[in-house]
């Protein structure tokens, strides 16, 4: 499976947002590569994770983000389970996952409901060890500013806070104890 050539179904090869899309998750999947490297004893997929780094935000553009040129109708937060759907039906269940567990540092019914979000009641927090390294590595890059810049350790747990609250800054806590390397630091 090639990542490109599953996001050129959706997206203009060449388009800004594709630009945006594939410059913001081709860093996440290098910084995701590094952490399934510098880690072996989590005997993560390297080949999966890279892929789905890949493809953890693909369904951005039917999300309502005009600032990194997506014209959806659809609130930005659905954007997870939006790419869950899409690739989905492409056959690609495990990544679809992917798609689903990686906003913020996992959503639980619980934030679900508290902050009342447009997303079914069920939980989706990362579970497999590629779901996890693919949320932490995500966490370090955003997609309206420098999208090859690494946000510094301090600066994404700040970001995390900032839309999570304590329980997603103390999740991300966790996740850095467990997946940092000196480059994240």
């Amino acid at each position: 499976m090639e990542p490109l050539t599953v996001i050129a179904k959706f997206y203009e090869p060449g388009s800004e947002l594709w630009k945006i899309l594939v410059g913001h998750s081709r860093a996440v999947a290098d910084l995701a590569v590094a952490v399934v490297q510098a880690h072996p004893e989590l005997a993560a997929n390297q080949q999966f994770v890279e892929e789905a780094a890949m493809l953890h935000d693909i369904g951005i553009l039917h999300t309502n983000a005009p600032s990194i040129h997506c014209h959806g109708e659809a609130d930005y937060v659905c954007h997870g389970i939006l790419g869950r759907q899409m690739l989905d039906e492409l056959g690609l269940p495990k990544h679809a996952l992917v798609c689903e567990r990686h906003t913020g540092t996992g959503l639980t019914i619980d934030d679900i409901e508290r902050k009342n979000l447009p997303l079914p009641r069920r939980d989706m927090q990362p579970q497999t060890i590629e779901e996890q390294i693919v949320c932490y590595a995500d966490k370090f890059f955003s997609k309206s500013k420098k999208l090859d810049q690494q946000r510094t350790f301090d600066k994404a747990l700040a970001s995390v806070a900032k839309h999570g609250g304590e329980v997603s800054a103390k999740r991300f806590l966790e996740m850095h104890e467990r997946f940092s390397i000196k480059r994240t630091r």
